[in-house]
């Protein structure tokens, strides 16, 4: 079963099981699907669901994060709602060690020996971790590695 339609499955049990806000996270990860479908013209496979599942996971966070800081804990409990309904879509996310090891392959495969070569080792790791890690983090591993 794709990505999408196990996402159209879990929609139909929310609206069965009346989980609202299961329901409305799920209603809009499917609005924000069909926006890249029409805009791009395409039909998604799982890998491009996952950007999009990643985009919003990193909207929720943005949020979260601007909640807190307004000292709005009411709203920041709603987001990091979504962002649990939302992390049930990701790939099982790879362990630190299982990073840091594809990182040391990826600096010694492009041979890269300072920030210059950043975007070589970006390049080559962002394939692997697509989904299964934060890029944030990633990239802050890459720096200090190449620092």
């Amino acid at each position: 079963m794709t990505l999408k339609a196990q996402i159209s499955e879990d929609m139909k049990s929310a609206m069965r099981a009346k989980e609202t806000e299961r329901l409305g996270t799920i209603r809009l990860l499917q609005a924000a699907i069909k926006q890249r479908e029409v805009d791009d013209r395409i039909e998604l496979t799982d890998a491009d669901v996952i950007s999009v599942v990643e985009k919003m996971l990193k909207q929720r966070r943005d949020s979260i994060a601007a909640y807190e800081k307004a000292e709005r804990d009411d709203l920041a409990a709603v987001e990091k709602a979504e962002v649990v309904i939302l992390q049930a879509y990701l790939p099982k996310q790879l362990s630190d060690e299982e990073v840091q090891a594809l990182l040391d392959k990826a600096v010694a495969d492009t041979g890269a020996a300072s920030m210059k070569d950043m975007g070589k080792v970006m390049a080559v790791i962002k394939p692997l971790v697509a989904g299964k890690a934060d890029m944030g983090k990633i990239s802050g591993l890459i720096k200090a590695k190449l620092a």
